[in-house]
Order: structure tokens, then C-alpha cells, then sequence
């Protein structure tokens, strides 16, 4: 006890310090450089091609079951599997012959998103400024609501194979400007070398800025979390990362489950059994990805993490209700001719809601609240828990969908209402904070909690 009592102090003495010194930070971490622009800009070209990945069922699901005699198992089949390198995963797609290409293709691209979806936000984080953090993170959702725009708005009249060749030109300029853009400073804390992070610092935040401070921080939190413990797949079970893990479990659990995406995979068909035409609903969402995403963007430094999530949530869940609704009056065949257009309204509401929330946050704060040293395999497991409920929730869609058109929906909303309780009392604000001001705040808060006990 009295061991652990020292370390809980000394972690405290840390946290202190850290916040303390907040009025004495100079304007270097507040500084906008072009270098941070570019380096964004790099990182989420490959987000554009994951937009790609996620509207391209909706827009190429009659033509590829046509051209490739698919039954509905297997385009479900299919649709799932892009959740299991997007650019070579392209050209599969683009010149597949049978169903065992496309699938490959498929499959191929999800690997290349796996590994993007994580680590671009990650990065992002940890080289912007802690002010517009959850800004710049957030360009990452609002290019991928580009690529899925792209495929709505044009999907009708491109061949689906053009399509796929599309979204993969992102992934080009991606690996040529990669060579370009400076490292994370937080990785070179714990991998390089101390000349090494500050020259990166320097080219982040500008020639004349005084970099000493966030260096300092960023060695001792970085030296802190790895003197605490190790970085194995086993560490991720300590007690003291237990609040961690379960945040981020749940914010994926909560983001899929909620049928985002099958509603974006899938929306052609929620139009074509409603009566919408197809075309023109595509269209409508073709125009109106890029500006609700804008949304967040505008607003996630400014209100914070939790009040977006808490909205998203409420938003979602009273959409996919009221879509619920529109199916059971169709089927009761009352108001036939108000179906089609209240649920083209009610999707745009519910994709309006995601964006500004459940869309692009989960990731913002997972590349938030983990500390450095289990960064890679607590990330890696967020990961696959996202991708793997994705893959269910696009899969048992048509299913569903076949089995009851409003249950579907009753579903997706009751999920999204039960996740407010979630995110009202687990989900932390981290608006504000540097990443070490977080880190020092959650370690704070599990160490109290396992001295209590």
C-alpha cells in the first residue's frame, strides 16, 4: 500500500504540474502552420477513398448483381467485406470478373481502411494545435463524406467499375506526399531521439516558435506512462486502463450498431422500398454530404466532444424512429403518398445527426485518451471492434430489412437512445486539453480509483 500510495503521488505532483503551467504556455502551441495543413491534408486523402468504400454498394448494388449474377446473400456478402489497401483493392473491384475478384477487391480495400481509420486521427492529434484539434481530426470525416458524395452524385451514370478506380486516385497523392510531411513528435519521444522531436516541433509550429515547453511535456508524460508499464497486448488488462478501453469499446459499439453503416451502404434500397426514386435520393445526398459535414467541423471546438456525441445520439435515434414509423403507415397503407418523401427527409436527418457526432468523434477521442504506450494495441483492438460490428451490421441488413422494413429502424433507434446514457456518464471532454493534459487527468483518475479500493 504504501508503495502504491507513492506512485499515486508522484502521478499527482505530474498532473499538477502539467495543468498549473497552462497560463504560462506561449502561443506556439496555438499556431496554425502551413506545415500542420499539409501534413493534414496528406494524412486524410486515404479517408476520401474510405467515403469511397462506404457509399459504393449503395450506388454500384444493381449493376454489379447484374453484370456478376449475384444473389442478395452474396452482395451482402460482399458489402461486408470492405469492414473485414485501397488502391489495389480498387482494381480488383475495377476488373473483377467473377464474384472471387470482387470479393478480394473488396476485402483488400478494408485492410487499407483498418489501418487508416486509426492511424490518421492519431496523427492528426498529435501534431495540431490543442486548439483546433478536434477541428483539423474532424477534416477526416469531412473528406470521407467527399468520397461518399462523389459516389452518390455520380454513381447513376458512372460505370461501377470506373467508380472503383475513382475513389483509389486519393491513395496515390497519399504515399507521394507522405514522404513530405514531418513525423508525429510523440512517437519520436518514444522511439527517436530528443533532437529528433524538437526538430519536428519546429517544422509544426514555425521557425520562431519556443517549442521548449511542449517538448518537455510530451518527454515526461512520454517517459511516465512507459516507466508505469509495458506496451504488450497483456498490459491492456491492468485496472488502470479499464475506463480507456471501455470508452472506446463503446463508442464503436454505439457508432455501428446505432446502423450507420448500413443506412449509408444501403440507402438506395431504404429508397427504393419506400417509393423515393433512386436517382434522385442519391443525388440529394450526393449534394448534401460535404455541407453537413461542415458542420462538425465548425462546431467540435467550440461546444465540445460530449454535447455533439449527446446530439448525434438523440438525433439518430429519433430519426431512425420516425423512419420506422413512415414503413409501419406504408404498410398499413395509410398516407402512401407521404412515405417517400418523409423518409428521404428522415435520412437526411439521420445522416445529418452521425456526421456531427457519432461519425468522426469516436475516432477524435480514441486518438485522445490513450496513452503512448498502448496507443498501438489498444487502438489496433478499438479497430477491429468498429470494423467487425460494421461488418455484421452491413451483412444482416438486407436480412433484416426482408424481415421487418420498420423493426430495422425501430432497432437502429432504440440502440442510439440506450447510448445516451453511455456517453452521458462514461464519455469524458477532452476539449481543451493538450494530450498530456489528458493523459495526466486519466491517470490521476485511476490511480484515485484503485487507491479507494
Amino acid at each position: 500500500m504504501h508503495v502504491l500510495m507513492t506512485v499515486v503521488e508522484e502521478e499527482r505532483s505530474i498532473e499538477e504540474e502539467l495543468l498549473q503551467h497552462d497560463d504560462l504556455n506561449d502561443d506556439s502551441g496555438c499556431r496554425i502552420t502551413a506545415c500542420v495543413v499539409l501534413s493534414t491534408l496528406v494524412s486524410v486523402c486515404g479517408s476520401f477513398s474510405f467515403g469511397v468504400a462506404m457509399a459504393y454498394t449503395s450506388a454500384a448494388e444493381i449493376e454489379i448483381m447484374k453484370d456478376l449474377g449475384l444473389s442478395i446473400s452474396q452482395f451482402s456478402a460482399f458489402a461486408s467485406f470492405n469492414t473485414l489497401g485501397s488502391a489495389i483493392g480498387a482494381l480488383f473491384s475495377a476488373f473483377a470478373k467473377d464474384v472471387m475478384w470482387l470479393d478480394l477487391g473488396r476485402i483488400s480495400s478494408g485492410i487499407g481502411l483498418g489501418l487508416i481509420s486509426y492511424v490518421v486521427p492519431v496523427y492528426i492529434a498529435e501534431i495540431s494545435p490543442k486548439h483546433v484539434r478536434g477541428t483539423f481530426n474532424f477534416s477526416n470525416q469531412l473528406l470521407q463524406s467527399s468520397g461518399t458524395a462523389m459516389v452518390y452524385f455520380t454513381g447513376s451514370f458512372i460505370n461501377w467499375r470506373t467508380l472503383a478506380l475513382l475513389g483509389a486516385l486519393p491513395c496515390i497523392i497519399q504515399v507521394i506526399g507522405l514522404f513530405f510531411v514531418p513525423e508525429s513528435p510523440r512517437w519520436l519521444a518514444k522511439v527517436g531521439t530528443e533532437t529528433e522531436l524538437k526538430n519536428s516541433l519546429v517544422r509544426l509550429r514555425g521557425r520562431g516558435a519556443n517549442i521548449s515547453r511542449e517538448a518537455l511535456e510530451i518527454q515526461v508524460v512520454t517517459k511516465m506512462v512507459e516507466n508505469d508499464s509495458g506496451s504488450s497486448f497483456s498490459d491492456l488488462f491492468q485496472r488502470k486502463y479499464r475506463y480507456t478501453i471501455v470508452v472506446g469499446i463503446g463508442l464503436m459499439l454505439v457508432q455501428q450498431f446505432s446502423g450507420s453503416a448500413a443506412v449509408i451502404s444501403y440507402a438506395s434500397t431504404i429508397f427504393r422500398k419506400s417509393g423515393f426514386p433512386v436517382a434522385v435520393g442519391s443525388t440529394v445526398l450526393g449534394l448534401y454530404m460535404v455541407p453537413k459535414s461542415m458542420i462538425g467541423v465548425i462546431l467540435v471546438d467550440k461546444w465540445g466532444r460530449r454535447p455533439l456525441l449527446l446530439t448525434s445520439a438523440a438525433g439518430m435515434s429519433i430519426s431512425s424512429i420516425l423512419i420506422g414509423i413512415a414503413f409501419t403507415l406504408q404498410k398499413m397503407q395509410l398516407l402512401p403518398e407521404m412515405t417517400p418523401t418523409f423518409t428521404l427527409l428522415c435520412i437526411l436527418l439521420y445522416i445529418g445527426s452521425f456526421a456531427i457526432g457519432l461519425g468522426g468523434l469516436p475516432w477524435i477521442i480514441m486518438s485522445e485518451i490513450f496513452p503512448i504506450n498502448i496507443k498501438v494495441t489498444a487502438g489496433s483492438i478499438v479497430t477491429l471492434v468498429s470494423f467487425s460490428s460494421s461488418s455484421i451490421v452491413n451483412y444482416t441488413f438486407n436480412f433484416l430489412f426482408e424481415w421487418s422494413t420498420q423493426g430495422t429502424f425501430y432497432i437502429f433507434g432504440g440502440i442510439a437512445g440506450a447510448a445516451l446514457l453511455f456517453l452521458w456518464f462514461i464519455v469524458p471532454e477532452t476539449k481543451g486539453l493538450s494530450l498530456e493534459e489528458i493523459q495526466a487527468k486519466l491517470i490521476y483518475h485511476q490511480s484515485v480509483e484503485i487507491n479507494q479500493t
